[in-house]
């Protein structure tokens, strides 16, 4: 039960989790009239679902690290390139995701949304600048990478607080903290500190996940409750921070609920689920998917005359009815991409008994 393929399999359920809050978020925020977005059920929907990015980002990173343990016998210039190859992946799936939803608004969007910064882009441009990991292997790595977290984190209201006049809007967004898109500083900590724990996963010992996950919960609380008890204080080491969008302490409590819920993950995966087939992780397995067409369907063109007009239970009705629409796209391209696969398999070559028979003999 301790293999990898259950540590995977909780990675997924996380995953799916993740998928299901940001569905409901987006659901929200596009659709809900704004008469009712000073209310409980917006404030409540969108803290939760701002859960998602961090999550995303952090299990983002920890596949990250994985595939450096994967390559770790490679030469260390060639585990960086590789590293660099797997941001590469990301950025270019970021700029199609743009491309895409820009030709279906043909008309209706400015072609500067082609440059708008998305968490996607944020995945590649904070894989590519912390490629250096790959050179490190062990526990080193992990500190390392914790290191780098704790870095983004600590420098984003120092960031905020310099000048962009000068650097170009496109350059500028991936760096600068913003309320209305993603950044590197400090959503990039996330990726980072995701390799991490990726690359302790080895380091592990055989039936030492119980006590692993023990520990993570107890870090996921301190952090948690750390970083509001810090973020509360009426003085900082900065001069200008803002909790919602630079705050050190901000990333603190969204890593401690990620390890919570990682620890949970486990204990669900591990001993709690009956076992067999599961909607959330099924949703996990494809949340790039799921990404890609939710976010089409409710910012797209397709119910652009609701949005913003529909009241609190149209909108719960919406998301209950996306998130099992969701899960059948999730089945039906896991079903694609499982006959695809099946197709281009070889043909395995079968030697009838009477042909092998008679080579024997002429033999």
């Amino acid at each position: 039960m301790h293999s990898l393929k259950s540590r995977v399999t909780f990675i997924d359920w996380m995953r799916g989790v993740a998928a299901t809050i940001m569905l409901q978020g987006h659901t929200f925020d596009a659709f809900l009239r704004p008469e009712d977005r000073a209310g409980a059920f917006f404030t409540f929907s969108q803290f939760i679902g701002g859960e998602a990015a961090a999550l995303f980002l952090f299990l983002t990173g920890a596949t990250y690290g994985m595939g450096m343990n994967r390559r770790q016998h490679l030469p260390p210039g060639r585990r960086v390139l590789e590293a660099l190859r797997r941001g590469r992946f990301l950025f270019l799936l970021a700029i199609a995701f743009r491309l895409q939803s820009w030709i279906f608004a043909w008309g209706r969007s400015p072609w500067q949304d082609l440059l708008r910064v998305d968490i996607l882009n944020v995945m590649g441009a904070t894989a590519a600048l912390i490629s250096f990991l790959a050179l490190f292997s062990g526990i080193q790595r992990v500190r390392w990478a914790a290191l780098t977290g704790a870095a983004i984190a600590a420098l984003s209201p120092v960031i905020s607080d310099l000048s962009w006049s000068s650097i170009p809007t496109p350059l500028r967004d991936y760096f600068l903290p913003s309320a209305e898109m993603f950044s590197i500083f400090p959503w990039g900590a996330f990726l980072a500190f995701g390799v991490a724990i990726g690359s302790m996963i080895p380091l592990v010992e055989h039936g030492g996940w119980n006590r692993v996950m023990q520990w993570s919960a107890l870090l996921g609380f301190g952090l948690l409750f750390g970083g509001r008890y810090f973020g509360d204080l009426p003085f900082s080491l900065y001069p200008r921070s803002e909790f919602w969008l630079n705050s050190p302490a901000l990333v603190a409590c969204k890593l401690g609920i990620a390890l919570l819920l990682g620890s949970f993950a486990y204990l669900w995966c591990e001993y709690l689920a009956a076992g067999g087939w599961s909607w959330v992780r099924q949703l996990g397995t494809t949340s790039l998917v799921v990404y890609w067409v939710h976010v089409d369907l409710e910012y797209g063109p397709w119910f652009a005359q609701y949005r913003q007009h529909l009241t609190v239970p149209q909108v719960l009705l919406s998301a209950a009815v996306l998130i099992p629409c969701m899960v059948g796209v999730s089945i039906a391209f896991t079903k694609l991409k499982a006959r695809l696969r099946h197709r281009h398999e070889p043909v395995p070559v079968v030697e009838l008994p009477i042909r092998a028979e008679a080579q024997r003999r002429r033999a």
